[in-house]
């Protein structure tokens, strides 16, 4: 699991490119909260239906498939450009220095290249599923209410796509670390100590007050 980490900034373009980015991933991240906080309402207002109307909410399942993707991908960029996501902290804590940086460059190259493809093939799967000729736009559509299907799958690549942008910078961040041998760089995700994370709390605490 991820410790907590920080990302620096400065008046470089690399931080700029790094902050002006930041808004469309925190957008996307609402989208996904957003839309798991709906499935609770959902949720609350089928059973109500079942239990004291014997109606539940019809198509329910079909809005729980079409929304999974929103939950599940579109906040990942967010995670990533901070370092929350999935990351093997163990052996990475123990890296120092260009080591550290061409670890990570490396890491993060795999994973951008493995994004990319899964974004053409995810903008293929929703091209196969839009067609503006047939009613709703749609070629397919679920099984219980016909909800159109290529919404949901427009969100992949679309998501991925914002993901694809932060690893880019995340890789000339780590690049330009690797070469002029920096020991903070800028809009990477830099992992914090103990010490330094108490300290980044008390701060964001008596900023609150």
């Amino acid at each position: 699991m991820a410790g907590s980490a920080a990302v620096l900034e400065d008046s470089s373009l690399l931080s700029r490119l790094d902050r002006a980015l930041l808004p469309i991933e925190r957008f996307c991240a609402l989208i996904s909260g957003i839309a798991i906080f709906s499935l609770m309402f959902l949720a609350v207002y089928s059973v109500t239906g079942r239990k004291f109307f014997a109606s539940p909410l019809a198509g329910y399942v079909d809005y729980i498939e079409a929304a999974m993707p929103v939950i599940a991908i579109m906040g990942v960029s967010y995670v990533q450009r901070d370092g929350t996501h999935i990351r093997m902290d163990m052996l990475v804590s123990a890296l120092k220095g260009r080591l550290l940086w061409l670890f990570e460059l490396v890491s993060v190259l795999m994973i951008l290249a493995l994004i990319l493809a899964l974004t053409w093939g995810a903008w293929e799967h929703f091209d196969r599923s839009f067609d503006c000729a047939r009613p709703l736009c749609s070629r397919d559509s679920s099984v219980d209410i016909s909800l159109p299907i290529w919404p949901s799958k427009l969100v992949v690549p679309v998501a991925f796509g914002v993901l694809a942008l932060r690893l880019m910078l995340q890789a000339v961040g780590y690049g330009r670390a690797l070469v002029l041998g920096l020991e903070n760089p800028v809009a990477v995700p830099l992992t914090l100590s103990v010490a330094e994370q108490a300290a980044h709390e008390a701060r964001a605490l008596k900023g609150a007050d």
